[in-house]
């Protein structure tokens, strides 16, 4: 198990992973000029630091910080939302979206979206929907009827559902998927989305293709990447090893972000999976910020 020491990074380390990262993890990019194509705010899904968080949330806090986050998803685990808050607000950083339990959200979707609402929090997402083997049209029809649902309340607490596809819906279903039934049936004004890129590429999508198709539907998005050659089936999950910096694996960040400009995303939250955070996160920053249109 990791020591507090490692998985919480003192300044130093920081600066030193950021430069190594901006020296040799991303030379390609950097040596063009241009138009940065990454303008908005800096994110990362609290998941990333999943193992630091429950050591000390406010150290993990001050790491994120240093490394240049500005914006988190998610909240402080066990820690009520209010003090997490304070926490975040102490060191500028914002909580634009945060996340729910799917049977939580339909048991009690009232109470979730005022957690929501001491966070400071727009967006609530859901990222998993229950289900055994592969997800079937009947398992997607009730996830229909109770995003429908979570949405409403939500939006009478002005707060936006979103559904985080985790790349099992990509079941062909008449003449799509069941992602493409579960997007159709949900009613737009309750019922929005989050693209994480790499289980969309890992469950067979196009990311590009499923923005260009669906457009402002998508409002939220987990930036990652995806290793070179990874079988793919429809499980939704994959081994942590399979997520690497963004820009050395096989997803084709430049142009996803350019289509997510283009629908007007304006969240973006790099998720890294991975045991590795503290060396791919700041390779990954530092792609993000070589990127020129």
């Amino acid at each position: 198990m990791q020591t507090l020491k490692t998985i919480i990074m003192n300044k130093s380390t920081v600066l030193f992973l950021l430069t190594a990262a901006m020296l040799f993890g991303s030379a390609p990019s950097i040596a063009q000029k241009g138009k940065p194509l990454y303008t908005a705010p800096l994110g990362v899904e609290s998941y990333t630091y999943r193992k630091s968080f429950p050591i000390s949330v406010e150290r993990t806090l001050d790491t994120i910080k240093m490394v240049g986050f500005t914006e988190i998803e998610g909240g402080g685990g066990k820690m009520p939302a209010a003090e997490f808050k304070k926490l975040c607000d102490a060191r500028g950083i914002s909580i634009p979206a945060t996340g729910g339990d799917y049977n939580q959200l339909v048991k009690s979707p009232d109470s979730l979206a005022e957690i929501a609402k001491i966070l400071g929090a727009k967006y609530l997402m859901c990222a998993w929907i229950p289900h055994k083997g592969a997800l079937t049209i009947d398992e997607a029809k009730k996830a229909v009827t109770d995003f429908n649902m979570i949405g409403k309340v939500m939006k009478k607490h002005g707060i936006i559902f979103c559904y985080h596809a985790h790349g099992y819906e990509f079941q062909p279903y008449e003449d799509g998927t069941l992602l493409d039934y579960i997007i159709k049936n949900t009613d737009p004004k309750y019922v929005s989305f989050e693209m994480d890129i790499l289980w969309i590429q890992f469950g067979g999508g196009d990311p590009v293709g499923l923005m260009k198709k669906y457009g402002n539907r998508w409002k939220l998005m987990h930036l990652k990447d995806l290793r070179k050659g990874t079988p793919k089936d429809l499980s939704g999950g994959t081994s942590q090893d399979n997520d690497v910096p963004l820009g050395t694996g096989e997803i084709d960040i430049p142009n996803i972000l350019k289509e997510a400009k283009k629908i007007g995303i304006k969240h973006y939250f790099i998720e890294d999976e991975s045991a590795h955070v503290n060396t791919q996160v700041p390779q990954s920053i530092a792609y993000l910020k070589s990127l020129t249109e």
